[in-house]
């Protein structure tokens, strides 16, 4: 079979295609990760990500080149997750950049779009690593462009493309010696490889159900919050407007002017010909009327606060009465100098962090990636000039950037906080009375400071560095390498903690998770007060899944 074009609805129907090829590996994808922990989500990042393009792409009315790259690009930008799915992100961004000037696809235009991508991706990671989905996916579009130049035929071009995409994956291991010693190739390379996998297999003549299920781009991360008792606007209201006049500035301070005679907390975004909308107003009619007059809308929601509220306070009177502890976070209602985000997972974490004064928790972390997406809404709900993001892990950075990138009302500044300790100390270090830039210095040199170590287990065999393990070991982490390899949890830990505290050490911070007990707990506490006599010692309940111990260091 020739093919030497491809239309706006065969791009469509492919690039579901792709996205769905990938959801039905991702867990695949997930076992290629490094480190053997049961918070391996490459897959499922890259999954999310592409679902969430693929729920636009899927939803379009008028389908043509340019509403096609828009939704692939728009997509995928605010659904990203961890750092594959934001560089899967930037990849399709360039991809679309480039086939929007174009009414169909040849191999020539799919060449330089697989070109574009690269180069979009690349200029998005700070350090770029080679042996990565970057790496595969500069290969795939080098082998594109060679094969471009002598064949029209897409068919061809691109099973040859991903022959050699395969080559490439499979040379990873001699670029990073991490997946020689794991046994495993790239899974982001992998990841990339199954979406153009679906798509070839969809334009070869596979059919398959085009239906992209609302369950399957369902988020993975919920925010918790606390509204004010007097709410004196009703409905949050939230919109995209695909423009369709040039937006010169003037369209975005029309907008904010309007919607503030109407409401509060207003989040007015653009990227290119489209503007995403967040207010709280009484007449969220009005708010949609004022945005069809610049465009065609979707992606509209309004949610009734007020019920939203009654139902809150009926919730945590239940919880007061059983005893138990509310996580839920006042959100103040006037606009204040600074406001933070950060993402935690477990009852006692969360309870930390909102005592330290904390605006926003994402849930997530260690076992789900929060999406750009999230982080916007959570910028959209805080009433201040200043925000600070803490992602608190190391795959979220990414994601937290992006939509720093996307915010132009608030000044948005992201501390690299990969771990739960470090961002404990980030909000400990922030000092009122002081600029945000100077905060934003003291913050970040505050995570240098901090040692973590955390507990978990192998889920499944392997072998990294010099050690041999088994599924079921305990493993302790510590500065992103894996220091301990054991059978019993205090053991595990008490041995972590010598290898994390120095001479220097002066106080000793343990979190312990959901499923410790208590007379571990003290056991260890008794174990570290008496052989480090010298340090402050202090244990708290953080009640995080999968990690028994998070142990600062200070």
């Amino acid at each position: 079979m020739l093919i030497n074009k491809v239309d706006a609805k065969t791009l469509q129907k492919i690039f579901i295609a792709g996205a769905k090829y990938l959801e039905s590996k991702k867990e695949f994808v997930n076992e290629m990760n490094v480190f053997p922990v049961p918070d391996g989500d490459t897959g499922t990042n890259m999954s999310l990500t592409i679902l969430s393009a693929a729920k636009e792409v899927n939803g379009l009315v008028d389908v043509n080149m340019k509403s096609v790259a828009k939704a692939i690009s728009s997509g995928s930008l605010r659904g990203a997750r961890g750092n594959s799915g934001v560089i899967l992100s930037q990849l399709f961004r360039g991809f679309s950049k480039e086939i929007s000037e174009h009414e169909f696809i040849d191999t020539t235009i799919m060449a330089n779009a697989f070109q574009q991508g690269v180069e979009t991706a690349y200029k998005a990671v700070m350090k770029p690593k080679e042996g990565t989905i970057l790496t595969v996916a500069r290969g795939i579009a080098d082998k594109a462009t060679e094969l471009a130049e002598h064949n029209d035929d897409i068919i061809y071009v691109l099973k040859e493309t991903l022959a050699y995409g395969e080559e490439v994956l499979n040379q990873t291991p001699d670029m990073l010696p991490v997946l020689k010693q794991a046994g495993v190739v790239d899974a982001g390379g992998q990841g990339l490889l199954y979406i153009l996998i679906g798509a070839y297999e969809v334009l070869n003549g596979k059919e398959v159900n085009y239906v992209v299920e609302e369950s399957l781009t369902k988020e993975t991360s919920t925010v918790t919050l606390k509204v004010d008792e007097d709410i004196e606007f009703g409905y949050c209201t939230e919109f995209i407007i695909n423009l369709t006049q040039e937006n010169n500035g003037t369209i975005d301070s029309d907008l904010k002017a309007y919607l503030s005679s109407i409401g509060d907390s207003i989040v007015v975004v653009s990227d290119d010909d489209m503007i995403k909308v967040h207010v709280h107003t009484n007449d969220p009619g009005n708010a949609l009327q004022k945005g069809l007059s610049f465009g065609a809308l979707n992606n509209i929601k309004i949610d009734n606060m007020r019920e939203q509220h009654s139902a809150l306070v009926v919730d945590e009177k239940l919880l007061e009465e059983s005893d138990s502890k509310v996580s839920a976070l006042e959100i103040p209602k006037e606009r204040k100098e600074s406001g933070f985000i950060v993402v935690s997972i477990g009852e006692g974490l969360n309870e930390i962090f909102k005592g330290l004064g904390v605006d926003y928790i994402i849930e997530g972390g260690q076992t789900m990636n929060p999406s750009t997406e999230d982080m916007l809404n959570a910028i959209s709900k805080i009433e201040a000039d200043n925000i600070f993001i803490l992602p608190n892990n190391k795959n979220i950075i990414l994601a937290a950037q992006q939509a720093q990138e996307l915010v132009e009302d608030k000044k948005v500044f992201v501390i690299p906080t990969k771990t739960i300790p470090q961002g404990i100390n980030a909000i400990i270090n922030y000092e009122y009375g002081k600029t945000p830039e100077e905060n934003e210095k003291k913050m970040n040199n505050s995570v240098g400071l901090v040692k973590t170590g955390q507990l978990t287990y192998a889920v499944r065999d392997t072998q990294i560095e010099d050690k041999e393990i088994k599924q079921g070991d305990l493993l302790g982490i510590g500065d992103g390498k894996i220091l301990v390899v054991g059978k019993e949890i205090n053991d595990s830990t008490k041995e972590l903690l010598e290898m994390l505290i120095d001479e220097d050490s002066e106080l000793i911070s343990v979190y312990y998770g959901q499923d410790v007990k208590e007379e571990d707990v003290e056991e260890l506490r008794e174990y570290i007060e008496g052989t480090h006599e010298e340090c402050d010692v202090e244990i708290h309940y953080g009640g995080q899944p999968l990690y028994y111990y998070i142990i600062s260091v200070e």
